[in-house]
């Protein structure tokens, strides 16, 4: 999985996925396709975005001005997706995504669920088989994790589709608790769930 995963759990999120929640850094993953917590412009930022754009060098950067804007300033509207190739990551291509500022549940929970399974079904219309998400909206955007944590693996649950692998990487350890958490109690749902550990080799 790359040398910047650390220790990983693994969960059955159907009969043919699996999910896995790992420590480390997103940009070290290879899988067919990684989720960026974008912005609307698509341009780069901070956080997640701007690591991401710095590890797949400058051609991400004009792969999205090439994204048609919807209306002025805006290529991807918050809850939807869109794809560009990886071009110097691991991943074969980049999910581009943008997750609600927090407001309330009430409020944000739709559209951050609309993120994650916006990103889903992309991927499943591309024909890829895994997927590495972030944390969606939990950085600046201010977004709790104990409330982001089981709607994002509710979501990848049901929009998982043909996926054979969907992953999450959490660079902090008290976000990638909190979603170990909740896949734990998501798995506990699931007749004969398995659960496994497993350490990523450098």
């Amino acid at each position: 999985m790359g040398p910047g995963t650390r220790l990983v759990e693994s969960f059955d999120l159907g009969e043919a996925c699996r999910l896995f929640v790992h420590g480390g850094d997103l940009t070290h993953l290879a899988v067919d396709a990684i989720v960026n917590a974008a912005n609307e412009r698509m341009l780069g930022g901070g956080g997640v975005d701007g690591a991401i754009h710095r590890a797949a060098g400058p051609e991400l950067l004009e792969a999205c001005r090439s994204v048609p804007e919807v209306r002025p300033e805006v290529r991807c509207p918050t809850g939807e997706a869109r794809l560009t190739p990886g071009f110097d990551l691991p991943a074969r291509f980049v999910i581009h995504t943008v997750g609600p500022v927090y407001g309330s549940a009430a409020e944000s929970a739709p559209l951050l669920g609309s993120a994650y399974a916006a990103c889903l079904e992309l991927a499943n219309a591309e024909g890829l088989a895994s997927v590495g998400f972030p944390a969606i909206s939990c950085g600046v955007h201010g977004y709790p994790p104990r409330e982001a944590a089981p709607l994002a693996l509710e979501v990848c649950q049901a929009h998982a589709g043909a996926l054979r692998e969907i992953h999450f990487v959490l660079f902090d350890e008290t976000i990638r608790q909190i979603w170990l958490d909740a896949a734990h109690r998501l798995s506990s749902t699931r007749s004969g769930a398995g659960v496994n550990s497993a350490r990523e080799t450098p």
